[in-house]
């Protein structure tokens, strides 16, 4: 096999080809062509089809569907979160959550207008109630003529008193359940019952949330009315005296009663014992004697002899 040889170099290097019109012409035209196809590319692989007002591509992000080599990439789901399922939620229709609803109900303008009243109602009067720019206009505590009152206390019972004093005398502000004012205080339930007579506060009860809530009464309110019931302390410390020895002496009886009774069930119990252990005689056929009219009896399993007369 021969080596191959460079050709010699030709004697007019920069000769140059000559084109006829309308050769150029053909290379004029898909010149032109070429880059009309590479417009349209870059326009329809571009996100922004329209220049800003300085003629230059806004700058936004790159869709994820672009061809561009700088688009992001969709991000690959793991398998770790197991198999779901992809809804559009533009196309879900509202079931009303498997209800009945008619939407073309009317709603009833008076109806509405009274429930909105109820909603403002109960707003105001959960606020606190306003302070004049008079000083002198303003409630005060009765203890320490204090501005801070205790609006609860205040709308409940009527009592003007602050945090502070209420906090410093439980003897006069402190609360009692129902039971309370019915063993110490000797009250009667349609007496606790009248809000006239003792206003009271309801509370949920701290035992069970099921159970009914507390009625707490104000200690000063309770024992003002307990005096004017009784007549004076003194009198329903007696009377209360007087109810627990009745208690007291129930309770002996009751138990003397429940001694006694006892006593009765086991006495006829032991009886009873002593009599089914005694030996009842089992007796056969009376044998007639030599008379002919008296004849004996014996008893079959203990051997014991009675004497009979036969008529």
């Amino acid at each position: 096999m021969s080596d191959r040889v460079t050709p010699p170099p030709s004697s007019n290097p920069r000769r140059e080809l000559q084109l006829t019109p309308e050769q150029t012409r053909k290379i004029e035209i898909n010149r032109l062509a070429a880059k009309a196809r590479q417009r349209n590319l870059d326009i329809t692989s571009s996100s922004s089809h329209q220049p800003n007002a300085n003629n230059k591509r806004p700058i936004e992000v790159t869709p994820a569907g672009s061809h561009s080599p700088t688009a992001p990439r969709p991000l690959k789901r793991d398998s770790r979160l197991g198999k779901y399922f992809e809804y559009d939620l533009s196309k879900m229709v509202n079931s009303k959550g498997g209800f009945l609803v008619e939407d073309d109900k009317e709603v009833d303008e008076n109806q509405r207008m009274k429930e909105r009243q109820r909603e403002r109602e109960r707003a105001m009067a959960n606020l606190d109630p306003p302070l004049f720019l008079d000083n002198s206009l303003n409630p005060k505590c009765n203890e320490c003529q204090s501005l801070d009152l205790d609006h609860q206390y205040k709308k409940v019972f009527g009592c003007l008193v602050c945090n502070k004093c209420k906090q410093e005398k439980p003897e006069k502000y402190s609360l009692l359940t129902k039971t309370e004012c019915k063993q110490d205080y000797l009250l009667t339930d349609p007496e606790l019952r009248d809000e006239e007579l003792l206003p009271h506060m309801l509370k949920a009860n701290p035992h069970h949330s099921t159970f009914s809530n507390m009625m707490l009464y104000l200690r000063m309110q309770v024992e003002e009315f307990a005096w004017k019931k009784w007549g004076s302390p003194e009198a329903l410390d007696a009377e209360y005296e007087k109810r627990e020895k009745e208690k007291k002496r129930k309770r002996g009886k009751k138990f003397e009663e429940g001694l006694k009774e006892l006593r009765r069930r086991t006495k006829e119990t032991v009886w009873q014992r002593r009599r089914d252990a005694e030996h009842q005689h089992t007796y056969g056929v009376a044998g007639i004697g030599d008379d002919g009219i008296i004849g004996r009896q014996i008893c079959t399993e203990c051997g014991f002899e009675i004497e009979v007369e036969e008529f």
